[in-house]
């Protein structure tokens, strides 16, 4: 006896089985185009081809190369940002460290793709700003906006200099040593401990009447 499908699963060999596993095809595919080449340079041609179908299946399915793009690279929820500081600054950390996943093909078709494409800059944004956002809100101190868009774009630019650039030592360095390198940073701007300045300079927040 056959065992029942759960709810909502396709039987396979049925024609939305057949269209669920093309479109699983091919949203792999353009994942991968969009990571190596970027949005402008990849084509539904060569998606077609990489995913062995036919381009007009892909955009029957799919309507537009926009589309296509928004589905390909379509992320998680981030987890909410809150807690105590320390907290926060985990939280932060760990989100960094999915992002230097070398398998994160999803993060990476965005980065190639947001210098040349509006909506993947504007994905982009949306995601930092947001997660910012919740930081500075549970941030103590004053300038606590300023601090999350110090720690949004020091994550953004470490993700891009490992990820996109290859830059030497960042690239091929193990994630855990990236993390731990930025730990310190992240925890200090969360919390808005300020490094003594050098011998004789004054703290600009202190009174000079004092």
């Amino acid at each position: 006896m056959t065992p029942p499908q759960p709810t909502g699963t396709p039987r396979p060999g049925t024609r939305a089985e057949r269209r669920r596993r093309t479109e699983e095809r091919v949203l792999a595919s353009a994942r991968a185009l969009f990571a190596e080449s970027g949005y402008d340079r990849t084509t539904i041609r060569a998606v077609a081809a990489a995913a062995n179908t036919d381009p007009a299946l892909v955009m029957r399915y799919f309507g537009s190369k926009e589309e296509l793009f928004s589905r390909a690279t379509e992320a998680a929820p981030e987890a909410p940002i809150s807690g105590t500081p320390d907290e926060v600054a985990e939280l932060l950390l760990a989100s960094f460290a999915d992002k230097l996943d070398t398998d994160a093909t999803a993060t990476l078709a965005m980065l190639r793709s947001m210098l040349t494409h509006p909506e993947a800059a504007s994905d982009v944004r949306a995601a930092v700003s947001a997660q910012q956002g919740q930081a500075a809100a549970a941030m103590p101190g004053d300038n606590a906006d300023v601090r999350a868009g110090i720690i949004g774009a020091a994550i953004l630019g470490v993700v891009v200099g490992r990820r996109l650039l290859r830059l030497d030592g960042l690239a091929d360095a193990p994630a855990e040593e990236v993390v731990a390198l930025l730990r310190p940073v992240v925890r200090g701007l969360v919390n808005g401990v300020r490094e003594p300045g050098p011998a004789g300079t004054a703290d600009p927040d202190s009174d000079p009447g004092a």
